[in-house]
């Protein structure tokens, strides 16, 4: 048989039959190291650009510290969690935090409109602990396997070396989860006035353990306390015609003049399990936790209040991971998160090195030195080994190797049970409700930034695009889609008689699973037998 040459493959030539999903242990559960497909394509993804970080690129740092309440609202920490960074009050944890657009290269402006990363690393006590969002509480996507297509639909062309608006638009029409973070990225919200005066947010789900062993889910956000400010495109344009590094200027010189900044850092708290109560996964990084249910509740504040002295050795060579996690902190089964976990410290040692770990900017605290019995690699400069340096390994018979650290009384362990399979919808496919009520929530001089921008976008995009872009729009709101439709000029009428997209159901239905050959909804479970 001739050659198909429009057939999605690996590398290895074998055909892609499912690019949508990472495979888990049942529609929630975790993900598996087996996921070959998802680590081939991430790893590669993370070799793209050398020596610039592949995204995030450009950047400010500064330095500053974290002090805890030793609350979470109006309850002890310990409650949730024995994290000390969080428990112990009256200690200041050294911090480093790096700030950053995500889709621009190295050199490029920080008024374009992109979501802000907002990276932490906290040096506690128990080692770092990293807590790497954004400025914005929602993603795009809400698979990691989608990563590498979404970067490469939002960079530059590889034929024009722009970037295109209906690039842009043809990734989130096939993609409606992306609606919720498009309608706040195009509004106002899409161009902080500054770092000072931004939001953050650990974006992801995580989970607090206790020393009871007792886990809840919850969500990191960082509140300013100098408030929230945001531009429209034509103040941004008026900056950038002065300055392309608006904001690290901005930052410098408040820190300089003893204006220091400062957050206070917030949890979400709710329930471990699967909540199957909400109308929304709380897995799912595309959906916002609503605060009237899971409100904000406090724990610490963060003070900014040294710049860098070498911006090369503490910022291009900071390196950031969302697996880096201290006891007492632990992953959820957010499938961004566990593809985030393997991609991050991935592209740090392909971008500063096998030893990243021991430059200063990234080693732990003064005072607390890695002990891993990892040796060599290139630009080996320490050597991370216990008492006898025959012995980098452990247990030994002499007993002149490390030694594990003591276990906790009582340790978390997540009950874990399903069918390994792919599964493209999460609990819900209402990827339209709450990109509606954002729509709704806005002031209208943010409402008519937001139309003027996609006006503007559809312009520039073919009709099917258009046509496909307005169709979701008018699912989140009606008055969403008729001014997109009526300010573009784009047949309002014949965009609603699209049907939904192949393989996805139709707002506010279910989409049941594809069968699998034992005639059921999902994979036959391998037993011990087998």
């Amino acid at each position: 048989m001739p050659e198909d040459n429009t057939i999605l493959t690996t590398r290895q030539g074998h055909p892609v039959r499912d690019n949508q999903s990472t495979r888990t242990v049942g529609e929630r559960g975790p993900a598996t190291l087996e996921n070959y497909q998802f680590i081939e394509k991430i790893t590669h993804f993370d070799r793209e650009r050398i020596p610039e970080r592949v995204v995030h690129a450009r950047g400010a740092g500064a330095h500053g510290y974290f002090e805890a309440y030793g609350k979470i609202g109006d309850e002890p920490a310990s409650k949730y969690t024995r994290a000390r960074v969080l428990t112990e009050t009256g200690v200041r944890t050294p911090m480093v935090v790096r700030f950053s657009t995500v889709a621009g290269a190295k050199e490029s402006p920080e008024t374009e409109r992109d979501p802000r990363g907002f990276a932490v690393k906290f040096k506690t006590v128990d080692g770092n602990w990293d807590l790497v969002g954004n400025n914005l509480k929602v993603f795009f996507i809400r698979d990691a396997i989608k990563f590498p297509d979404m970067i490469h639909a939002f960079k530059a062309d590889p034929v024009t070396n722009r970037q295109e608006a209906w690039r842009f638009f043809d990734f989130v029409g096939m993609h409606p989860e992306s609606l919720h973070m498009v309608t706040h990225l195009k509004s106002p919200w899409g161009i902080p006035a500054n770092y000072r005066e931004m939001e953050g947010s650990g974006v992801n789900t995580y989970k607090l353990v206790n020393d009871e062993g007792e886990a809840v889910l919850c969500k990191f956000h960082w509140e300013p306390k100098q408030g929230i400010r945001n531009l429209t495109s034509a103040q941004a344009a008026e900056i950038q015609g002065k300055d392309v590094g608006h904001a690290t200027r901005d930052l410098y010189d408040n820190i300089a003049k003893g204006n220091f900044p400062e957050w206070e850092f917030c949890v979400q708290i709710m329930p471990d399990g699967p909540n199957d109560h909400l109308s929304f996964d709380p897995l799912d990084d595309t959906k916002l936790w609503p605060v009237d249910q899971f409100p904000l509740l406090p724990c610490g504040r963060m003070v900014l209040d040294r710049a860098p002295s070498n911006f090369f050795a503490e910022v291009e060579q900071v390196a950031f991971g969302t697996g880096v996690l201290v006891d007492g902190i632990d992953f959820s089964d957010d499938k961004m998160l566990q593809g985030r976990t393997l991609s991050y410290s991935d592209t740090q040692r392909h971008r500063v090195g096998a030893n990243y770990l021991q430059l200063p900017i990234n080693a732990p605290r003064e005072g607390l030195r890695a002990m891993t019995n990892q040796r060599d690699g290139q630009m080996t400069y320490v050597v991370d080994g216990g008492p006898n340096p025959n012995v980098n390994y452990e247990p030994s018979v002499l007993g002149q190797s490390l030694k594990e650290a003591p276990k906790p009384a009582k340790d978390y362990h997540q009950p874990v049970e399903g069918r390994l399979g792919r599964y493209q919808t999460s609990r819900t496919t209402d990827d339209y409700t709450q990109a509606g009520e954002r729509y709704r929530t806005f002031q209208d001089w943010e409402r008519d930034d937001l139309i003027n921008n996609l006006v503007n976008d559809m312009k520039a995009c073919p009709e099917a695009i258009q046509l496909r872009m307005v169709w979701h729009f008018w699912h989140c709101d009606p008055d969403y889609g008729t001014r997109v439709a009526t300010g573009a000029g784009i047949d309002l009428e014949k965009a609603k008689a699209l049907p939904p997209l192949p393989g996805r159901a139709a707002p506010g239905q279910r989409l049941e699973h594809p069968t699998y050959t034992d005639g059921t909804n999902e994979e036959p479970m391998r037993t011990a037998a087998e």
